[in-house]
Parts: C-alpha cells; structure tokens; sequence
C-alpha cells in the first residue's frame, strides 16, 4: 500500500469527506477505504466565533417537580439566553445516570436520561393521562433528592408507556417503530441490559450469572424472551427523551442558541458499552478489568485519583477504524451543536492502573491513539466543532496534539491567580482559540471559590490583578472572561447569580450530594437579562449586536 495514505476497514462509516474540492470517495474496494494523503495530517478550520454562553444543567433547571426536565422551564431558558445576547448553553453528559447520579458516569455512551423527560410535555403530546399529574409529591425545590424522584419518574413513564400501547395515534406508534429500527445499533444492548438489571435487582453486570455476563447466545435470547416488555419499555423513554430533546434543540436553534455538550472520555464498567463490546477493553475472559482508569499523584493528591473506569484496548479499535468511536461522535452531534472532550489528555497518554490497586500510585503512562484517531474521525465525519478539556497535567506533546487539529482549549479563571503575571490562565496570555471559564462543574462557585477555596495569596493577587476591592467577585471574574480575546465565554449560572458554595454542582473525589442544585425559580429577572446583555454588546459577543450595528453602518452609508 502508497506509505503516503492509510486505510480504514469498511466498518467505519466513512463516505463522505468534506475539502476544498468537496469530493465525494469511491465505494471501497478489497475491504478498504483509502484515504487521500491530502486529508492526513489535516486541521480542522473551524474557529469559533466571538460569543458567550452559561452553563446549566438541566437537572438544574427549575420549576418541574422533582427534577429539571426539558419541559417549559428549559424553553424559558432559551428565550433567557437568547433575550442576555449567549449564543451558548453548555451541558453535562445527557445519558442516564446510576449509582451516584454522577452524569460522568452513565449506563450507556449513547442513551439518555428519562429522568429528563418532561411529564407536562407528555400530556401535551397525547402520551400520559392529565390525572397523573393530579397529585404530584411534594419536592424540594431547590435541590433534587434523586432516592425521591427517580421511583416516582419511573412510575410516571410506566403509566406513559401503558398509555402508550392502550391510546397512542398511529403516527406515533409509526414514529416509536422507526426510531426503534434507526437506533437498533445500539438501543438493542441497552435495553436487554437495563432490563437485566432489573432483573437482578440493579446488580452490576458482572455479578449476573456467567451465561449472561460472558454472553451466551442462549442465555441472551432466552433473555430476550423473558424481558421483551421490559425492554420495550426501556426503548420507549429512549424515544421519549430524544423527541423531547430534538424539539428543545430545534427551538433553541431557531432562537441563535447553540447547545455545547460533553462527551466523557471513558465509559463506566457498569454500562451497556462495556458489557456488549468487552473485546473493545482491557477484560479477562470472565469481564473482569485487567488495568483501570486513573491520574498520577500531585501536590493535592499524594496518591493519585483512581477512577476505575476500564480501559480501551486502542490496537483493537485501530482495526475497525475506531467504529464505535465514530459511532459514538454520530450520536452526540444528533444531540448538541458543540462537543466538550472531557479528559483530552487521555488521547495523547493515559495513566493506567492495575486492577485491584488501592490507589492510582501504581501506575503508568500509555500512548493513546494520538493524531491517527483524529485523522480517522474527521475523515468519517468531517470537521467537528470539538473543545479540548485540557486541564490537570499537561505535556508539549498534548498540547501539540490539540492544536495540530485546532481545537480550542479551556482556561479556568479559578486557576489563575499565583504569584505572578506568567501563569497562563491570566487573559493577558491568552490565545484566541480558547474557551474561557469563571469555573466549571467541578469547581466551587466563584464566590464560594473566594470566601473559602483560594489562598489569602490567590485573593490578594486577584484583588490587584482586577482592579476590585472583592464585594462583587463574581461579576468581576464574568467581566474578565468576557472582556479577553478567548473567542468563547462561558459562565455558570450560579456565578451570574452571584452564588455561594452551597450552589456547588460536584466536588471531585466526594459522594453524596453532588449534582443535586437548582436554579431557583425566580432567577431569570429582566435585571439580569439587561445586565448580561450590556456585557455581552460591550465585548463584542453578540452576534446579533454586530448584526445591528453593521445594518446600522450600511443605513449610514446609505444616506450620504
């Protein structure tokens, strides 16, 4: 084969590759796909423009019972984006969360939560009885007791699917049986696993009988058989969510909003991805992990993190060109317009830990798949609007991966304030191409950041380095991130609330707690609108500003 071009096998869905001369592949020949020299050791060109966004997850959206859903508060939301001049609403990872509610850790890379489905949409579209909603529990409205709402939701969308298969119209039973069969690629899994869980009481797949675990043929259809109503079911909210999220999306869209979503580098053991492609991790023959995730000791932690998710066997996803991958890309592009790459270090080395180690001091660094993987993706799929999660320790070599291919990174003003000006989390060193944050999910608010978290050094540096006496610091950080040359803003909500940490999403390396904060439902002021808006016009992060402003300009023109 020509050094100077690679191949992929046919199972990557690759066709289409998008160029200056816009070519559209031959059909592979002998089992390959070529790809022109041309197209490796490409960049990706899509710079993002000025703007800003907040961050809001929508569990924390308020107003629905129990829980944030994408029912009218989510499109409340949007119109408040909208009306403040964001272009973006970042989110967390959408698929549905297990023990530990943790949207980092999901049951599936590709389904999403039902705990996000909205039951008044439900009953708008036909697809839940009103009297269901007649006594609602009472919630606390401020926090979202998860052990509380997810029996109750359960029970919701059981009585939606019972109305369902009782009451639907034709087109949607039409609609539900093509979703079915669009998503069977990965649906299939997760449905047959969600109701084997069930099934065994919510025990991880790995303590189910060796058949089910190891994947019997005939254990599986035997199972097939027996759960076919449960995994109907399972099928059922998954059409639910994804109709729900398509309509928010579209409306979002129509407003100018743009949803950044978040795509987790690994997948957690207890999931469908694991359990149905053990021969794409580091498994023994019995579905036990060999070498788990992790990252190296530091100054903050002497002995390492250990995550525990289990490992890629890359070589094995290299011979069919990073199909689930590209697959998996597929889906998150179906959902949001911007993607998050969490943990990005990871695809240039990655700490691994061997199994049964208390700690992750024992472990090492492994090359990842590296530029090949990116290559190999973007030819798939064409450029992709992708942010770098390139926080903790970072080397020349990930860095030089990043920008090989354009992407943005992140800076995290919480992160900034050492002791001198050289740090480069201070805007003065910023590049454009980067995405600036006042804090992230798993950062303190801002103001709990500086009440509690910093060092008298870190507040007397960022003190002097805003020109602020400290009375309001969150809308000082705002008003850095917003005023740098990073192309991309982004603040979360509790810091445009001026918030403090008992508003805190996630404190990494805790349990219990986390993830559980709403907005409170009287937030969305018209003073807050005006406020972010004025902001937003004033650093040139408004599309619709500019907009004005060069109609302004031609009207000018136009009169002289």
């Amino acid at each position: 084969m020509n050094s100077a071009a690679w191949a992929i096998p046919p199972s990557a869905p690759i066709l289409r590759r998008r160029s200056t001369s816009d070519l559209l592949y031959p059909e592979p020949r002998h089992g390959y796909v070529i790809i022109p020299p041309h197209i490796s050791h490409r960049r990706s060109h899509m710079r993002f423009p000025r703007a800003s966004g907040v961050l809001l997850h929508p569990t924390s959206l308020p107003g629905s019972p129990g829980i944030g859903d994408l029912g009218h508060a989510a499109y409340r939301f949007v119109d408040f984006l909208a009306a403040a001049g964001q272009r973006y609403w970042q989110v967390l990872p959408l698929g549905p969360t297990g023990y530990g509610d943790s949207p980092y850790q999901c049951f599936s890379a590709f389904a999403g939560n039902p705990l996000l489905i909205s039951p008044e949409r439900l009953v708008e579209e036909g697809l839940l009885d009103p009297e269901h909603l007649a006594d609602i529990p009472a919630f606390d409205p401020h926090r979202v007791d998860f052990g509380r709402v997810i029996p109750w939701k359960r029970a919701l969308l059981r009585s939606s699917f019972d109305y369902f298969q009782q009451h639907a119209a034709p087109h949607l039973r039409d609609e539900f049986e093509g979703f079915c069969h669009e998503e069977a690629s990965w649906l299939e899994d997760f449905a047959l696993f969600m109701a084997l869980k069930d099934e065994h009481h919510g025990a991880p797949w790995w303590e189910w009988e060796r058949a089910l675990r190891v994947r019997e043929s005939s254990a599986l259809q035997d199972a097939r058989s027996r759960l076919a109503d449960a995994m109907s079911f399972y099928r059922y909210q998954q059409w639910l969510f994804l109709r729900q999220w398509r309509a928010l999306k579209a409306y979002a869209n129509e407003q100018g909003v743009h949803i950044i979503g978040d795509i987790p580098i690994f997948v957690a053991r207890d999931s469908a991805d694991a359990w149905a492609n053990p021969h794409l991790f580091h498994f023994d023959e019995e579905g036990h992990p060999t070498v788990v995730a992790g990252v190296p000791p530091d100054y903050f932690s002497p002995t390492g993190q250990l995550w525990g998710n289990p490992l890629y066997r890359w070589d094995v996803m290299r011979e069919d060109g990073y199909a689930w991958w590209i697959e998996r890309f597929r889906a998150i592009f179906r959902l949001v317009d911007v993607a998050r790459l969490d943990h990005f270090r990871g695809f240039e080395a990655y700490w691994e830990v061997p199994a049964g180690e208390d700690t992750a001091i024992n472990g090492r660094w492994v090359k990842g798949p590296g530029a090949h993987f990116f290559e190999t993706v973007l030819a798939a799929l064409g450029d992709l609007p992708i942010i770098a999660e390139d926080l903790g320790f970072i080397t020349p070599e990930v860095t030089a991966l990043r920008d090989r291919f354009g992407f943005p990174g992140m800076k995290v003003l919480q992160f900034a304030f050492g002791t001198d000006g050289f740090d480069p989390y201070l805007p003065h060193n910023y590049p454009r191409n980067c995405v600036v944050y006042t804090g992230t999910h798993d950062n303190d608010t801002t103001v709990g950041w500086f009440r509690h978290s910093s060092t008298p050094e870190e507040r007397a540096f960022a003190l002097r380095y805003l020109r602020s006496d400290g009375s309001d610091i969150a809308w000082d950080m705002i008003h850095l991130a917003w005023t740098s040359v990073a192309d991309t803003a982004i603040a979360p909500m509790q810091d445009l609330l001026r918030l403090d940490s008992d508003a805190r999403m996630n404190l990494p390396g805790s349990f219990g707690g986390n993830w559980q904060w709403r907005c409170p439902p009287d937030a969305l002021t018209d003073k807050l609108i005006a406020a972010l808006r004025d902001l937003t016009d004033i650093c040139a992060r408004n599309p619709a500003a500019r907009t004005d402003r060069r109609s302004i300009h031609v009207m000018e023109s136009d009169a002289e």
